[in-house]
């Protein structure tokens, strides 16, 4: 037996290592001044910038679909109900909470936005541990695990509120302290990247099935795609006049989310 199938963890845990100590010394990783400043801000139906709000319902769609399929099936994913069962619900409380930030943006609302965002990665993350290594793990086990997985992610969100006080000046213990008002995202973005490396490790490491991986590894491509996407609101929505990265940002979470649901319904 080697070394990836007898310690499962240690291939895992030194990449999370590495990449937590990498951002440690990098120093706080701030919010961008601009950050609410979305691009399209039109008006439909009397609904403030319309587009991002309404594109949130595919959210709805995914995570409605998903925990739908886990209800009618008691035998789908036997091993990581739990895990995808957390994953959908914090699917659908993301349209929620991005919707009600995208009526109005600021800082107050983003927080209900971040925290079903972190939480989703982290159950995520709990399903496909559970599906590799934890097929004899009881149900309270895999609950625990999902727990203390939402706890991180709302850590996460809550340090970047922290520091993002005014009275605050002690985000980085390496560093210089930073200015008042920081908001310090190093955790929140550390819990959003942990998948995207340590789900196809983990799957590898257990020999799942290729088209499980392939439809993984779609997903992952996609979320990507949605993060560039994010990067480019502004830039998008002056070339293309109908759409902006924002909105496609939510499209393209979705389309991920979806392919997921969808790969969980062919095992």
């Amino acid at each position: 037996m080697n070394l990836k199938t007898r310690h499962p963890l240690i291939l895992p845990g030194l990449i999370m290592a590495a990449i937590a100590l990498g951002m440690l010394i990098h120093g706080p990783i701030t919010q961008l001044p601009n950050y609410h400043h979305f691009a399209d801000r039109r008006v439909w139906l009397g609904i403030p910038n319309a587009a991002d709000v309404l594109s949130n319902l595919g959210f709805v769609l995914a995570g409605g679909w998903g925990l739908m399929r886990l209800a009618l099936n008691r035998q789908l994913v036997p091993s990581a109900r739990v895990g995808y069962g957390l994953f959908f619900a914090a699917v659908l409380l993301t349209a929620l909470g991005s919707g009600w930030y995208h009526l109005a943006p600021d800082n107050a609302r983003l927080i209900f936005d971040r925290i079903p965002i972190a939480i989703a990665c982290a159950a995520l993350l709990a399903a496909v541990w559970q599906e590799c290594h934890g097929q004899h793990e009881r149900r309270s086990v895999q609950m625990l695990y999902c727990a203390a997985l939402a706890l991180l992610a709302y850590l996460s969100v809550w340090w970047w509120q922290y520091t993002d006080r005014p009275s605050f000046a002690a985000a980085d213990l390496l560093s210089p302290s930073p200015a008042p008002g920081l908001g310090d995202l190093r955790a929140y973005l550390l819990l959003q990247m942990l998948p995207l490396i340590l789900i196809p490790l983990l799957q590898w490491q257990a020999k799942i099935s290729s088209a499980q991986r392939r439809a993984f590894g779609a997903a992952i491509v996609l979320y990507a795609l949605a993060k560039i996407a994010e990067l480019q609101d502004h830039a998008m929505f002056h070339q293309l006049s109908i759409i902006s990265g924002h909105t496609l940002k939510h499209l393209l979470a979705t389309a991920a989310a979806g392919v997921l649901v969808w790969q969980m319904g062919r095992r």
